[in-house]
This record gives C-alpha cells, sequence and structure tokens, in this order.
C-alpha cells in the first residue's frame, strides 16, 4: 500500500509539474503574430507522416539517421511497457498484461529488449561522437556550455534507462526461475525474453532471493524515477523536438522554398498607391489596425510558427553544417538563430508573466542576441530549411529581421546601397544606362 501511495503522488507531481512547463511554453509561442497554417490539411498530414513519424529528411546522411532511428523506435516501442508498469504501479500488480497476452507479451517485451540493445549502442556511439571525435558540426562556438551539457545529459539518462529496464527483467526472470517473482505462474520455468533470460543466469543466479528482489525492485523504480525525470526534463531541454517535431512538421511552409512572403500593409500601400481612383485619406476599414512594426525586432514581432520552430530545433548542426555563409567563415549560423531565438523568447516570457504585458527589459532578439553581421551574411539560399529534419525555417526569421533594419531603421550595408540605388535608377544592379549595354556588342 505504501508503494501505491508513493508512486500515485510521484505521479501527480511528474505529470502536474510537466503539464505547468508545457503551458507556459504555449503561453511563449502565442506571443507571436498571428498565421494562417491550417490550409491543404491531407499534405500537412503527408508532411508529418514523412517528416515526423518516418523520419524522412534524417537519411540524408544514413549512419546518424540508422542511430537516430534506433533511438527513435525503443523510446516509442517502450511506451508499451510504460503503461504496464504505470498500471502495475497504481493497482500494485506486476507484470498486468501477461496472464491476459501469454506468448505475444513476451514476444513484445523480448521485442522492446532489442530495440532497447540498439539504442543503447546508438547512445554510446552518439556520446563518442560528441566526446571523443569531437565530430566538428557538434562542436562549434554556440554549443559550448549548456548545449553541450543538455545533450550529454540526455545521452546519461538512456544509458541508466536501460540499465534500469535490464536489471528489472533480468532480476525477475531468476526470480520467476525460482518460482518466487511476483508475477503470476504459468507453469514456465521462465519469461523466455529473448536478452533478459540470457544474462539473468549470467549476472544474477548467485545471488540471494533478497538480493534479487532488491534488485528487482532498484531496477523498477529506477526506470520510472528516470521517465518522469526525463519527462520534466523535456521542456528545459533540445530534446522537446520529441513532441513538438509533430505539429512543427504539420504546419511547415508549403509554399515553394524561393517565395517570399509579402507584408500586407506593404502590399496595401502599394495598390493604393497604383490606384488612381483611391482616396490616400480615407480612414481605415474598421476592425484594421496601422502594423505595430515593419519586419521584426524582437520575438514578439515574430510568427507564432517562427517561435515553435525555435523550441523544435534539436540542435544537430545539419542547418550550420550546410549554409554556404558559415562554410565560409562569415559569422552567421542558423542553429545559433533558433537557439537564441528560443533563447530570447524564454526570457521575455518570463518577464510578461512577472511584469505584465507592456513590461519593457530593454532588450530585443536584434542586436542583443544576434547581430547585424549575422544576418547580412545570409545567402537566402534555403539551405538550412532543405537540411533541417524536422522542416525548420530559420530563414523566414532572418529575412524579418532584415526588413526592420531597412524599413524602420534605414539601414542597408554599403555593399548593397550602391546595387539598389543602380537598380532604382538604371533598371539593373550595373552601373550602366540602360541605353548603353548593348555596347558591349559594339566592341571587336
Amino acid at each position: 500500500m505504501i508503494s501505491i501511495i508513493v508512486f500515485i503522488i510521484l505521479s501527480i507531481v511528474g505529470f502536474g509539474f510537466f503539464t505547468w512547463n508545457i503551458l507556459k511554453i504555449k503561453s511563449n509561442i502565442g506571443l507571436g503574430r498571428d498565421l494562417d497554417r491550417t490550409d491543404n490539411k491531407k499534405e500537412r498530414l503527408r508532411t508529418m507522416l514523412l517528416v515526423a513519424f518516418g523520419q524522412k529528411k534524417m537519411f540524408s546522411r544514413p549512419i546518424p539517421a540508422l542511430l537516430h532511428f534506433a533511438i527513435y523506435a525503443a523510446f516509442i516501442i517502450t511506451q508499451i511497457e510504460l503503461i504496464e508498469i504505470v498500471i502495475d504501479g497504481i493497482f500494485g500488480s506486476h507484470r498486468f498484461f501477461r496472464p491476459s497476452l501469454g506468448g505475444f507479451y513476451t514476444f513484445m517485451i523480448s521485442f522492446i529488449e532489442i530495440l532497447s540493445v540498439l539504442a543503447l549502442i546508438a547512445t554510446i556511439i552518439f556520446l563518442s561522437r560528441r566526446n571523443l571525435l569531437k565530430l566538428p558540426r557538434l562542436n562549434m562556438k554556440e554549443m559550448n556550455g549548456w548545449p553541450k551539457m543538455d545533450a550529454n545529459m540526455i545521452l546519461f539518462m538512456e544509458i541508466i534507462l536501460v540499465t534500469c529496464i535490464f536489471t528489472m527483467n533480468s532480476a525477475d526472470e531468476v526470480l520467476y526461475s525460482r518460482g518466487l517473482s511476483h508475477a503470476e505462474f504459468t507453469g514456465d520455468s521462465s519469461f523466455g525474453f529473448s536478452i533478459s533470460s540470457l544474462i539473468g543466469p549470467l549476472f544474477f543466479d548467485g545471488l540471494s532471493d533478497s538480493s534479487l528482489h532488491v534488485l528487482e525492485r532498484v531496477g523498477w523504480w529506477g526506470h520510472i524515477i528516470m521517465v518522469f525525470s526525463f519527462l520534466n526534463y523535456l521542456p528545459y531541454s533540445k530534446h522537446l523536438h520529441i513532441l513538438l517535431a509533430f505539429p512543427n512538421t504539420y504546419y511547415s511552409n508549403l509554399e515553394n522554398k524561393g517565395k517570399f512572403t509579402n507584408m500586407e500593409s506593404v502590399t496595401k500601400e502599394v495598390k493604393l498607391m497604383m490606384d488612381p481612383s483611391a482616396d490616400p485619406f480615407a480612414a481605415a476599414p474598421e476592425g484594421e489596425s496601422e502594423p505595430q512594426r515593419f519586419g521584426a525586432k524582437d520575438v514578439t514581432d515574430l510568427t507564432w510558427k517562427n517561435l515553435m520552430d525555435s523550441y523544435s530545433c534539436t540542435e544537430c548542426g545539419r542547418c550550420t553544417s550546410s549554409c554556404p555563409a558559415n562554410v565560409t567563415g562569415k559569422l552567421l549560423s542558423p542553429r545559433k538563430i533558433m537557439m537564441a531565438t528560443r533563447d530570447r523568447l524564454v526570457e521575455k516570457g518570463e518577464s510578461i508573466r512577472k511584469n505584465g504585458s507592456s513590461f519593457d527589459d530593454g532588450k530585443s532578439l536584434l542586436g542583443d542576441y544576434i547581430s547585424e553581421e549575422e544576418i547580412w551574411a545570409c545567402t537566402s539560399c534555403n539551405a538550412c530549411v532543405e537540411e533541417c529534419p524536422v522542416n525548420i525555417d530559420p530563414l523566414s526569421i532572418i529575412v524579418d529581421l532584415r526588413r526592420y533594419l531597412v524599413m524602420e531603421e534605414s539601414k542597408v550595408p554599403t555593399e548593397l546601397t550602391g546595387m539598389l540605388t543602380n537598380i532604382e535608377n538604371n533598371g539593373a544592379p550595373w552601373q550602366f544606362s540602360q541605353a548603353d549595354r548593348l555596347n558591349w556588342a559594339n566592341e571587336e
């Protein structure tokens, strides 16, 4: 009875704290501007199934894709065993589904154990790539400090989780063979699980009955504690993409990648200027307000999808490793753009919750988190968008930050000023009048 009470309290606290953090994240994303992404539901569902569920874009790099898929599959399938553990914890049962499922139960747990071994191997390889091989894209300067620690912590948690699973199952295998397991006896000599039926007798056969009971309980409680720890660590970690990858890919931009969005307010002004019958002094239609800002200076000027993108970032660095500006030594890193947006959003959200929506902390995304040099280094090639495994769009943030500089601050790099002047005067980027364009053909 005591263990049941402890489990229920732990569950309420764990799920309650997780829900509280998720609601904060939802509130932060809601600070963004409105954006309609409710069209073309079939195509959106197809995109989500292929990219998030099917891991389609991961396989552009096969080796890490296979390793990641092993962990991903283990995470998904293991939830079946987790459901049983929760039921056992609430009702005080042990292996609740085994009597009713019989051989299928043995098959499922065996399959979960095989996936867990593959996930353990993948986890060790990922740790080695980050810390021993020091893969360049995983060790760039924006990954120093907390991002690197975060990546390592989640991998170590995975190792502990798998260790707890096999400790629980292996000790229980030996106990069952001795007729001492709390699981219902069905006449078999053992559970017959694929991995623990081998390592249980190998490592635990010489232990006393009381030691085996302790180990089985340590594995069971360790497993559930690690699950709740992982659950409540997610909102503070880049691994929130485990949950957000699905809505983030569903609400992907389905337009062609070369298509830029127009600001509705600017479009209306241009149409007004080109309509000879329009009254420029006419009042705006009821309910329509003037735009607060052209482009984006802070996170509240971005769309809610931009903000969801920042929370969905996996920090894998595929975008940065494919960015031609970064490859040639420029300051720009698309991954850093997303990380900076998320950091500023968290800070802004906390300030608003504590001080009210009108509070101004004197900071902004542009300037305090992202420099002008970074955004002007972008070539707008969309390589980062193409590479992202969860369809994040760093370019849309960069473009909106540029729009603010140009339209609000009148700041344009000198290299671009001459080109824009030539386009205005000559209809082309070059400093030649239109009448002289074909002079080169007359040269001998």
